[in-house]
């Protein structure tokens, strides 16, 4: 294993091999932390930073928003700085968190700038995004971004997800607070710590178990129960990050504590349609929060969803309003076929899908729901919904 993580360090120190070809290098499991720092990240001269301000604190660090000066100027950058009399736990994990940052590159993830670490307190430098984090950031903006502005966020996020989850890199922590805003309403996925640091002042917001705290209304049951984190569980805690986004930041699940969420959860109980929000939105979110993580859709699953209501607006309009669905009914028995009806709806594309499983009758067909069509491999909640529309229209006007 060692070998492989050098031959990804060689690599990594040549310019001419794409960053986002490599497969991401856990801190934990190299040997020379202090190597590792010294191929992914840049130093930097204490003498050409400045701090400027205090805008956050942590566990075991504060953040400034500071300055570095560059051959091309002045630059702006967020300043993480290590408490002085920090013990070694907490100067590994700081050292650590650059060392996962200094590996990424991508529009959607917080991209580092430098680190100070040859003198103390030791920095990370990362570039500064003026709106700061997306929970604050839509808390002062409750009802002034429209739905497609709010699902651009939401696919900014996705977006450097893929990026990430294709590094094989685990997030663990994924919610609005640790989400950084920039120009346009662009996100970027930040917080890469093993040591978790929650915006939330109230205590209620960690569950501690054995090895750690978890943040329990993010986290997917399975992760709960056994401390095993995957991309699935990611996903999961997407969901409700979108829940968090589609709210304008309300705290999911409300005041509930951690036991009656996730007990409720354990049970099948799931965040309910935030205001204005579209059903189709929603939806997204509850494929998200499958009970079996081998069913939840993969990011770029996610990021492809999210481009469809894009492109289709006017199905998110139909979606969030009461009035009656825009569907031309055409009953069962003017289909002569499975083919005949994927047809019809445009679905052609899955007779194959159909024909394998059996489904060789209007009658079976009808008899399908969504968890049925996400059995069979359909997993596009858009080609979903348009099958149930359709067969619900067939039962609702069945043969005479």
């Amino acid at each position: 294993m060692q070998k492989d993580y050098m031959r990804c360090l060689e690599r990594g120190s040549d310019s001419n091999f794409p960053m986002d070809q490599r497969r991401y290098i856990n801190p934990g499991d190299y040997r020379d932390l202090m190597e590792l720092l010294q191929t992914f990240t840049t130093e930097v001269d204490r003498s050409k930073t400045k701090l400027n301000g205090l805008i956050g604190q942590g566990e075991f660090a504060d953040v400034y928003k500071g300055s570095i000066q560059t051959p091309k100027g002045k630059l702006v950058v967020a300043v993480k700085v290590l408490r002085p009399g920090s013990n070694e736990k907490n100067q590994k994990d700081f050292l650590s968190e650059a060392s996962i940052m200094g590996q990424f590159n991508h529009p959607n993830v917080i991209r580092l700038v430098g680190v100070v670490t040859q003198s103390c307190p030791m920095m990370i430098l990362t570039e500064f995004l003026e709106s700061g984090s997306l929970d604050h950031f839509l808390k002062t903006r409750k009802g002034q971004l429209t739905t497609i502005e709010l699902l651009g966020m939401a696919r900014g996020v996705a977006c450097g997800m893929v990026y990430l989850s294709e590094m094989n890199f685990i997030h663990r922590d994924l919610a609005a607070r640790n989400i950084l805003v920039g120009e346009n309403l662009s996100c970027k996925v930040s917080d890469f710590g093993l040591s978790r640091e929650l915006a939330d002042d109230n205590p209620d917001s960690e569950y501690e178990t054995q090895g750690g705290k978890i943040a329990v209304r993010w986290t997917a049951p399975e992760a709960l129960q056994s401390r095993k984190f995957s991309s699935a569980s990611d996903v999961w805690s997407y969901g409700v990050l979108v829940w968090e986004i589609m709210s304008f930041s309300d705290r999911p699940y409300w005041e509930w504590n951690n036991y009656d969420v996730m007990n409720r959860v354990k049970s099948g109980y799931r965040l309910p349609l935030p205001t204005n929000c579209p059903k189709l939105v929603h939806n997204l979110m509850l494929n998200c929060w499958e009970s079996d993580k081998t069913k939840r859709p993969t990011f770029a699953d996610i990021v492809d969803n999210i481009d469809k209501f894009l492109r289709s607006p006017e199905d998110l309009n139909d979606e969030s309003s009461s009035a009656t669905e825009k569907f031309e009914v055409k009953r069962q028995q003017e289909f002569q076929s499975v083919d005949e009806w994927l047809r019809y709806i445009n679905m052609e594309k899955y007779s194959e899908v159909f024909h394998a499983a059996n489904i060789n009758s209007l009658d079976k067909v009808t008899g399908l729901g969504d968890k049925e069509l996400r059995e069979l491999g359909i997993k596009l909640i858009g080609h979903r919904n348009k099958m149930n529309k359709s067969i619900k229209a067939m039962k609702e006007n069945p043969v005479q």
